[in-house]
């Protein structure tokens, strides 16, 4: 089985010990384990201070160098407390567990997993301890990462490569909730959430498990459990929608606070131009979320063209966009939040969009950018206003303790007792 362990899982000496026993309860239920740990507590930001410290600008390729040192260290002391306890535990890097990524530094992708060293110590009756969130680029061997929340990936990978059909994430929550705890004080915990509303919530700010493991989760039906590492509690499953029980209306409120709006004006109203802005960004694995753009008014004018990106992508962004096409204008706003509502059974009932506008009106909280899918609505709104917006959506979809579901009369659905 593939164990993950998160930064708090791990970050003080009885974490640390604490996971190593769960490691070792496994082991000696009959299990085959292979165990991927992040960076102890707040190493990772120590890490990106000491290098902004030294420079203003980073190199990424030495950027991943430096980083990868806190999962090294993780999986080394955590190696020690295994065979302290009387079983034999080898640590290794992602390289030396055969990570293979791209060489997009900082933001690397996984591109194929070798795993013959793991499966070797694995015959050879040892615990295996993987270094999360880096690997080894597959043309110029440099060590890369795999950007926040990569170990998660790689937990997932290394499953879907031995054959494990659950991974389990071991974080410092429950599980996965229909909004921030820390928020909503009565949001629930979700017994099971499909992969593809896990993905939405993923995308739209909910920061349980990054988005790339669920996309690979689902591209190789591979089960996740989310669970605390505090507890022998059942988590969250993230699963297919045909596994699932439920199919709620809405499954959870997410929210986001990173987000930054880049304008551009007097964009020239001809064919290709959004593609060269946009391909631009691609290049510079800049991520763009949502995009509207207005039409000129006169034939003279330009267009306006406004997109999101992430917070710490914002001055990137703009330095790419200026060297794409320097006479553009950009106005950048970096105040910006976003509160989304995520559900599968949202494709099959109407009216769900206009009581999220509804309600954000009710609370006066402006609307900048709206974006959907069929299982997502998502608001841009100004970032102070987005703990407001999370608990009234929250409560008028009534996704709290004391929800009650009524079934849906076919049998295949439940849905909260509320109209859409």
């Amino acid at each position: 089985m593939v164990m993950k362990f998160g930064g708090t899982s791990v970050a003080g000496t009885a974490e640390l010990k604490r996971a190593a026993g769960r490691i070792v309860a496994a082991r000696e239920q009959g299990h085959q384990v292979v165990a991927v740990l992040s960076a102890r507590g707040k190493t990772t930001d120590r890490l990106l201070e000491a290098a902004r410290e030294i420079s203003p600008r980073p190199d990424p390729r030495e950027m991943d160098m430096l980083l990868s040192i806190g999962e090294r260290e993780s999986c080394a002391l955590c190696a020690m407390a295994i065979n302290d306890l009387g079983h034999r535990a080898i640590s290794l890097t992602g390289s030396q567990a055969g990570i293979v990524t791209d060489s997009s530094h900082t933001k690397a992708r996984i591109i194929d997993v070798r795993a013959d060293r793991i499966r070797s110590a694995l015959e050879e009756d040892s615990i295996v301890l993987v270094a999360g969130f880096q690997g080894v680029s597959t043309d110029s061997r440099d060590v890369t990462t795999l950007g926040r929340g990569g170990s998660d990936t790689t937990a997932v990978a290394l499953a879907a490569a031995l054959g494990g059909e659950v991974c389990e994430i071991y974080t410092d929550v429950e599980g996965v909730f229909t909004a921030d705890p820390r928020i909503v004080p009565d949001a629930k915990k979700l017994p099971q959430v499909s992969y593809e509303e896990m993905l939405e919530m993923a995308s739209s700010g909910a920061k349980v498990l990054q988005l790339r493991s669920v996309e690979y989760a689902r591209n190789h039906d591979v089960r996740i459990h989310c669970r605390s590492s505090a507890s022998e509690a059942p988590g969250t499953l993230v699963l297919s929608e045909q596994e699932t029980l439920e199919r709620p209306l809405v499954t959870a409120v997410t929210h986001s606070t990173d987000e930054a709006r880049v304008t551009l004006t007097g964009v020239p109203d001809e064919p290709g131009v959004a593609g060269r802005i946009f391909g631009a960004l691609a290049d510079a694995n800049i991520n763009v979320d949502m995009i509207i753009q207005n039409e000129p008014v006169s034939h003279d004018g330009g267009a306006d063209l406004s997109f999101t990106v992430e917070a710490e992508d914002l001055g990137r962004a703009v330095e790419v966009i200026r060297i794409e096409d320097s006479e553009i204008g950009i106005e950048t706003d970096e105040a910006m939040g976003k509160v989304s509502i995520v559900g599968a059974g949202m494709r099959s009932h109407p009216g769900v969009a206009a009581k999220v506008f509804r309600v954000l009106g009710e609370n006066t909280i402006n609307i900048e950018m709206i974006s959907t899918s069929p299982i997502k609505i998502s608001c841009v709104i100004r970032a102070d206003h987005v703990p407001e917006a999370v608990k009234a959506l929250h409560s008028a979809f009534e996704l709290g303790e004391g929800a009650i579901q009524e079934e849906d009369p076919t049998g295949e659905e439940h849905r909260p007792t509320v109209s859409g």
